[in-house]
């Protein structure tokens, strides 16, 4: 971002900014970031807060001054999880919490979107039964051993790898200058 000014003369500049993702992922490792960001407001707030004196806000600032036309996204979106579900598995399941790969699961069908054929929908499939399971709605994946520590550990966090409508639909706005 402190480069921008470089690319006057690009026809396409294109800049990954991770603040948000690593923000939302912290909120699951760092307690103060959790007391800060405590529900989905607080979150907002802070996000908000930070973007006021942020590198990007300069940079898009910047891009507008200069008669950019910014297109402004993200790769995922998020979830906020609050319910476990149990999935018992191999040790090469996937450690995603909210997308589960392999073979021999048992798993709560009902708290899950199972698909059994992963190549019909483009997945890749590694061994000849393997399954996928994605997580509905709030709830995450836990395994039995240890499962209070991970709810407790993992509950009212921002997770993503799931199904749901906030993870799949990507948003994206067109930022003309004026």
């Amino acid at each position: 971002v402190s480069n921008i000014h470089q690319n006057k003369q690009a026809d396409v500049v294109a800049l990954v900014y991770n603040f948000v993702d690593t923000l939302s992922h912290a909120r699951t490792d760092v307690e103060v970031i959790r007391e800060l960001a405590s529900d989905d407001n607080a979150y907002r707030r802070v996000t908000a807060t930070w973007f006021e004196g942020s590198p990007l806000r300069k940079a898009l600032k910047w891009a507008a001054e200069n008669g950019f036309k910014v297109v402004l996204t993200t790769d995922h979106g998020t979830v906020n999880v609050n319910k476990a579900t149990k999935v018992v598995g191999t040790r090469d399941l996937t450690t995603n919490l909210r997308v589960k790969n392999g073979n021999g699961m048992s798993y709560q069908g009902k708290h899950s979107f199972v698909v059994k054929s992963p190549e019909k929908i483009g997945l890749p499939k590694h061994h000849i039964v393997d399954e996928y399971i994605f997580a509905l709605n709030d709830h995450f994946y836990a395994y039995p051993n240890n499962f209070n520590h991970y709810v407790k550990y993992y509950r009212n966090t921002y997770q993503h790898g799931g199904v749901s409508l906030e993870e799949l639909i990507i948003p994206y706005v067109v930022l003309d200058a004026k």
